[in-house]
């Protein structure tokens, strides 16, 4: 047997299993183009062509294309220059399902009709087996599904939401599924679960306020292309649920065992890497010589630690000075007076930090990606939420007892001393963590693999309809029983028309035998 002979068999299967997807991950946050690249790397890695439509481009692989969009990330920091500590502190910033949902759609819009991606639309040859597309408030990126005639996955970066699970199934109930902004714990009081349901109604409203806007920005961004390749562009109100299956950034070990729709996959921690990166040099050595431990302090991409006041910053530096352990804190920019035992990186690789055995805690923003990272690699954590689901992340984190809660507000620095000492002094918050992290990590098999899986099954089965919730073929007065309801109406108003039909008949009778007995007593 020669070498050919054995390497074809090889050579056939790799062929048959190598798909060329499209993956949408445009949203210029750093948050965002993680969790892109998560799926490219798994996707690349399984020996899958992929085209990226990205705001922050990859190093070259010979079966990578990239659309870039990164020309959108000013337009972005203009639309989030509201998201600063400064003007938090100040004026307590709320943002409500309107302004996120608006705000989005706008971001959405810049990003279809970009140059880049309106070309890609119009002039791409290539063929396609499947679209992952990222979901976050709005469906409008399937429109590229509908364009190259193909299958289409959502990649939800939220835990578990009411708006993403209506596209597949139904939303859970808000008696004990409450909204993914709201800093609530199970189980609810009786006024949260009134919110809850306000909540839940209010998002509906807003969806239904914003659907002729969203036809209109699908239909104008998608149209032109449509029409050069002679497709009918289908209405986004009847693609966006045709969708094969929700991959969701969760797991029960973050958030809650809600039951899922069986197209609902949960892959919290596909983005991590499994090969571990080294350290930069300067930050081994720290790490490595830091006798008492390293407390790692990130707030995150979204909102730069930059716009913090002065005295805010101040404050926060004179805690740090009076710790034994060493604090690396990610910040923008250089500080001056600086104590020793800090260290300001303007990048800091998280994970990397996370993983040395030397970290002892992670002070948070409570991201979903952080609170998902510092279980992977059983750190715990002090969450100082913002905005958005990080108040239910850490509130949930508290609740499992891996974390403390610090509300942002002028007192934070002294509250975080207190919440430092308590978590350094009490051992049960690293071992809850360590149980957490088990189980985690204890699943059939991992989230990249789970991807993988599903990102075949979907191609091989034409879309993987067999999947479908048959609570979309039924119409809503058939699940809230209206028709049982007024048959029962019905069958009550008939019962009391003939109540009253025997009663008249009763006094009719009545009244003609007292009539008649009064005449024979005249008689």
């Amino acid at each position: 047997m020669n070498i050919k002979s054995l390497l074809l068999p090889v050579l056939f299967v790799s062929n048959v299993f190598a798909y060329n997807i499209l993956v949408v991950f445009p949203f210029p946050g750093k948050s965002h183009t993680i969790l892109g690249e998560g799926y490219v790397r798994h996707l690349l890695k399984a020996g899958h062509e992929v085209t990226y439509v990205t705001p922050a481009l990859l190093k070259p692989h010979p079966k990578l294309k990239q659309i870039d969009v990164s020309s959108n990330i000013d337009g972005f920091e203009q639309d989030t220059k509201i998201l600063s500590f400064d003007t938090f502190l100040k004026e307590k910033v709320a943002m409500d399902s309107s302004m996120v949902y608006d705000l989005m759609l706008k971001m959405y819009n810049r990003s279809i009709t970009h140059e880049n991606v309106q070309y890609f639309l119009k002039e791409s040859k290539d063929k396609y087996d499947l679209a992952i597309v990222e979901w976050l408030y709005s469906e409008l990126y399937t429109g590229f599904a509908a364009i190259f005639n193909i299958p289409h996955v959502y990649a939800s970066s939220l835990e578990p939401h009411p708006d993403i699970l209506n596209l597949i199934d139904e939303p859970q109930n808000p008696a004990y599924f409450p909204e993914h902004t709201s800093p609530v714990s199970l189980p609810l009081t009786f006024v949260e679960r009134v919110s809850e349901l306000w909540n839940l109604i209010y998002l509906y409203f807003v969806r239904w306020h914003l659907k002729d806007t969203e036809e209109k920005v699908f239909q104008d961004a998608f149209g032109p292309a449509a029409i050069k390749r002679g497709i009918n562009l289908p209405t986004l109100n009847k693609i966006k649920y045709e969708t094969s299956l929700v991959f969701g950034n969760s797991h029960v070990s973050t958030g809650e065992a809600y039951k899922l729709p069986q197209n609902y996959i949960p892959i919290a921690g596909y983005h991590i890497d499994d090969q571990k990166k080294p350290l930069p040099e300067d930050l081994q050595k720290v790490m490595d010589n830091s006798p008492h431990g390293v407390i790692y302090f990130s707030m995150g991409t979204m909102m730069k630690s930059k716009t913090m006041p002065q005295e805010f910053k101040r404050g926060l530096l004179q805690v740090f000075s009076e710790l034994k352990q060493t604090v690396i804190w990610k910040f923008e920019e250089k500080m001056d007076n600086v104590p020793k035992n800090v260290h300001i990186v303007q990048w800091a690789p998280q994970q990397s930090i996370l993983a040395h055995p030397n970290c002892i805690l992670f002070i948070t923003h409570g991201g979903l990606l952080s609170t998902t990272e510092t279980l992977h690699y059983g750190v715990p954590i002090i969450g100082i939420p913002l905005f958005a689901d990080q108040h239910i992340n850490v509130v949930r984190a508290v609740q499992k007892g891996f974390a403390l809660q610090v509300d942002l507000d002028y007192d934070t620095p002294a509250k975080l001393q207190i919440a430092i000492q308590e978590m350094l002094s009490n051992s049960k918050y690293r071992e809850k963590v360590k149980q957490l992290s088990f189980i985690y990590h204890h699943r059939p098999t991992s989230p990249g693999q789970e991807i993988l899986h599903w990102v075949e099954h979907i191609i091989q089965t034409k879309g993987a309809s067999h999947l479908r919730s048959p609570a979309f073929s039924v119409p809503l007065y058939q699940k809230l029983y209206l028709d049982l309801l007024g048959l029962i109406a019905i069958i009550i108003v008939i019962i009391v028309h003939i109540l009253k039909k025997i009663k008249s008949i009763l006094l009719t009778i009545s009244k003609k035998s007292e009539n008649f007995k009064s005449k024979k007593k005249h008689k």
